[in-house]
């Protein structure tokens, strides 16, 4: 009985399929090279100048989705590296923290629904990450749309209204708004309209397989993550650290254009420049 036979009988022709089509896909796909600049390959050396220099500017941020995979570590990326002055978690809950470390963030407790009643929260702010998202088997469809389309979108509008000249979002590698698939459909469409609010400067990440341990796992994904962690693909997977500490990096370099787009490569790359630096 072969490997591939053995998966389908034992966790079922659904799962086994999917797991079939995973290394299809990753076939096909490790011949395909996302386009990584310059500025991400070459960057170590200067990374801990520019953090000095973008910290005397004395700035402040928000984070939302602090409770999720990305935002967890996002958040301890840059009470690590502490360029920032102050930094806020918007979110839907007050959260608790044991360590010393987090005594000064500052959190604002916001009811999603009634955002515009929570204007304030959004103000005074000079930079925005948005690692704010559900699923669709989580959520439902219209709780899909609701929070990763209409919370995002109204979040990035009143950060813009409250000063904001930066927004970072994490989108999903394949973002298309003209796309079939509802979830790369809607995360096309935030990008698209969170541009057209004119931000000074608006970063899109777009990575692949996120690398995470999970709490809550389906089997299809669970194998997924397994299979790009034993072989793992520069344009198909990223650890999520390494998304954390591209996001942090990528706020202190100069953009060569309002809108910029990393793909999945790009993250990598620029993650693991990010973790030379580190002591």
């Amino acid at each position: 009985m072969s490997v591939l036979t053995l998966l389908v009988s034992t966790l079922g022709k659904a799962t086994g399929l999917l797991t079939i089509l995973v290394l299809v896909i990753a076939a096909v796909l490790n011949y395909i090279d996302d386009p990584v600049p310059a500025k991400y390959t070459s960057m170590a050396e200067d990374l801990e100048t520019l953090e000095e220099n973008f910290r005397q500017q004395n700035r402040s941020c928000f984070i939302l989705g602090a409770t999720g995979e990305t935002g967890k570590v996002l958040l301890q990326q840059l009470l690590d590296r502490n360029i920032f002055s102050k930094i806020t978690l918007i979110g839907r809950r007050q959260l608790t923290f044991e360590d010393k470390a987090y005594e000064n963030v500052v959190q604002e407790v916001v009811d999603f629904e009634k955002l515009d009643e929570y204007a304030a929260a959004f103000q005074g702010h000079d930079v925005g990450y948005c690692c704010l998202g559900t699923t669709r088997a989580k959520a439902g469809a219209d709780g899909f749309v609701r929070v990763d389309h209409d919370y995002v979108l109204k979040s990035a509008e009143l950060a813009k209204a409250g000063g904001s000249t930066q927004f970072h979002l994490e989108s999903s590698r394949g973002a298309n708004k003209n796309s079939s698939f509802l979830y790369l459909k809607v995360k096309g469409q935030v990008e698209a309209e969170i541009e057209a609010l004119g931000f000074d400067r608006f970063s899109i990440y777009r990575p692949g397989v996120l690398l995470v341990e999970r709490q809550e796992s389906r089997t299809g994904e669970w194998l997924t993550r397994k299979f790009f962690s034993v072989f793992p693909s520069a344009s198909m997977s990223v650890p999520i650290e390494a998304v954390a500490r591209a996001m942090v990096s990528n706020t202190v370099l100069q953009p060569e254009q309002k809108t910029e787009i990393l793909e999945n490569k790009a993250i990598s790359t620029l993650g693991k420049s990010a973790k030379k630096c580190e002591k």
